[in-house]
């Protein structure tokens, strides 16, 4: 993650929840009051969000003293101790929640991502996102992807051609679609075709598709559209791909299945914040 666009998303996110200040915690403990937290798993699975501790506590603390006590996808155990913090007491309970808001986001995906590999258990299928991210949160949704051993299927409209149902309809054909994208695209832009059924893979290939997608597809289709396809071209399974069937989809011969469940319906790790020991 870009350490700028961190800080960035971060400052947005305190603004929003602090606003003009934090009352409860200002009330009660003066600016020089300090205290050590510590931050804690209350369930297994993979951790995703260490410079999101760093850099979060740091923005309101600047002499704030951190420890991360694991790395970026790395797996943990409940009752594991990820961090500890050394600082302003107003620092850390001002930002605990936004700092947990996230880190618990990015390890329930990176957990989920790793989930989903695991069952599928085809080294020849790369699993991917999607843009189905939380506006705002996608480039924290894509890094905890990667770090669950996934990839970015696109990051936004701008860095990948991706013809979709609506775009065929409105051009008129594939073929249409495609011709307009060639025309007007760079030589460095790849170009996906979203399709349904063995004639729009077979009218992807000759217009000159770059990547098919086979969308909504049942893994017997998908074998069969599979065939169709000569080697140069990437082919993709996602719609409707859950982490209770995607054991189906092995040996299915796509190289890529993207989820997007991997993003919206994730279920957030569960990690805590606690003050341990006052020190004034």
């Amino acid at each position: 993650m870009n350490p700028l666009l961190i800080n960035e998303k971060l400052r947005s996110f305190f603004l929003e929840d602090v606003g003009t200040g934090d009352v409860t915690t200002e009330a009660i403990f003066s600016s020089q009051h300090t205290s050590s937290a510590r931050v804690t798993a209350k369930s297994e699975g993979l951790f995703c969000g260490g410079e999101v501790i760093r850099e979060g506590f740091r923005l309101l603390d600047s002499q704030a003293e951190i420890t991360i006590f694991v790395q970026d996808g790395e797996l943990i155990t409940k009752g594991q101790i990820l961090a500890e913090i050394n600082g302003s007491t107003a620092a850390i309970l001002s930002a605990e929640r936004v700092i947990l808001n996230l880190i618990q986001r990015l390890s329930g995906i990176a957990s989920m991502t790793a989930r989903a590999a695991a069952l599928l258990n085809d080294p020849s299928i790369r699993i991917c996102d999607t843009r189905k991210t939380i506006p705002g949160l996608r480039m924290f949704d894509k890094y905890a992807v990667k770090c669950g051993g996934g990839r970015s299927h696109r990051y936004g409209l701008y860095d990948a051609v991706m013809i979709k149902d609506n775009h065929i309809s409105a051009a008129g054909s594939i073929t249409e679609a495609v011709r307009k994208v060639k025309e007007s695209a760079g030589h460095m832009i790849k170009i996906e075709v979203e399709t349904t059924s063995e004639r729009e893979v077979k009218e992807a290939v000759e217009a000159g598709a770059d990547v098919i997608m086979f969308d909504n597809c049942k893994p017997d289709d998908i074998k069969n559209c599979t065939a169709l396809v000569p080697d140069g071209i990437q082919t993709e399974a996602s719609g409707n791909i859950t982490l209770s069937n995607i054991v189906s989809y092995k040996g299915c011969g796509v190289h890529y299945i993207s989820l997007g469940s991997l993003t919206h319906s994730v279920e957030a790790a569960d990690i805590s914040l606690l003050i341990e020991s006052p020190k004034q």
